[in-house]
């Protein structure tokens, strides 16, 4: 994906940094592979707020990716590259000899009629997918299945991938992008390749109203409320809080770990993200 600036005609203009979407071939997605988002604001079924800052935005459908990918040794063919609102990364439409369509994440480099496989049987090729125990070393791998037949949980952003680094009876070793080097079970389904449109990080707004569209309403700081509606609020001037980082509520916001002590998956872990 390549990105485009604009001339300052204007104050959003000036520092917009948008995609060409010179990529993009699809003109209208497939309804059947859609489905409506309902936006909740962040509200609960009580109608109260539990997840502070959402509201408003632009109308969306939700693509219906294939992330399971468990239709073995039949040949599908790329249609399109498709625009996804819901997520960063693009999406490929693939039909497969039978007729059937499906979305599935569009890897870096993917292009329109390139043919590609799923299972045991496919090989180990640009969007393919098959058992991480038979895909060669050092390759890049995306949409990775954390338990076998459940799904593609690992990797599915713009731009990220896993490198395959062992293989020990049963299992494989991976690097994730955060750096962590982690054991998964070698039935595991993933994908070749690493997932496209890498430029998406350095997409720049331009301007509050963009945010949004996306259906985020702005923040307050905590610093600059009063004592009566946030626990780092109030002081004479300016002030950093006089209190260490935290909520509303009063739980501290930086430096405690939330990961569970108790995790099954630890004994997965061989090397802890930095």
């Amino acid at each position: 994906m390549a990105l485009k600036t604009f001339k300052p005609r204007s104050c959003g203009m000036r520092f917009r940094v948008a995609p060409t979407f010179e990529e993009i071939t699809e003109v209208k997605p497939v309804k059947k592979l859609t489905q409506a988002v309902r936006k909740t604001a962040g509200r609960n079924n009580y109608g109260r707020i539990t997840t502070r800052h959402h509201g408003g935005g632009a109308k969306q459908r939700l693509r219906l990716v294939d992330f399971r990918r468990n239709r073995f040794d039949i040949e599908a063919t790329v249609k399109d590259i498709a625009y996804d609102p819901t997520r960063s990364a693009n999406l490929a439409l693939v039909v497969y000899a039978d007729g059937v369509k499906s979305y599935i994440l569009a890897p870096d480099g993917l292009k329109v009629g390139a043919k590609i496989m799923n299972g045991p049987k496919a090989e180990a090729t640009l969007g393919n997918c098959l058992p991480l125990s038979q895909i060669p070393l050092g390759l890049m791998v995306h949409a990775i299945e954390l338990i076998p037949g459940r799904g593609a949980k690992i990797a599915r952003s713009a731009g990220n991938a896993c490198q395959v680094m062992a293989r020990d009876g049963g299992t494989v070793t991976l690097k994730m992008p955060s750096g962590e080097v982690r054991m998964f079970d070698g039935r595991c389904l993933a994908c070749i390749g690493s997932v496209g449109n890498k430029d998406w990080g350095s997409i720049q707004l331009g301007k509050a109203g963009r945010k949004r569209y996306l259906g985020i309403r702005p923040t307050v700081r905590g610093v600059a409320m009063n004592p009566v509606d946030h626990p780092m609020g109030g002081g004479e001037g300016r002030t950093s809080g006089g209190s260490h980082p935290r909520s509303p509520w009063g739980q501290l916001a930086k430096g405690g770990k939330t990961r569970s002590k108790r995790k099954a998956s630890d004994k997965l872990i061989v090397k802890r993200r930095k």
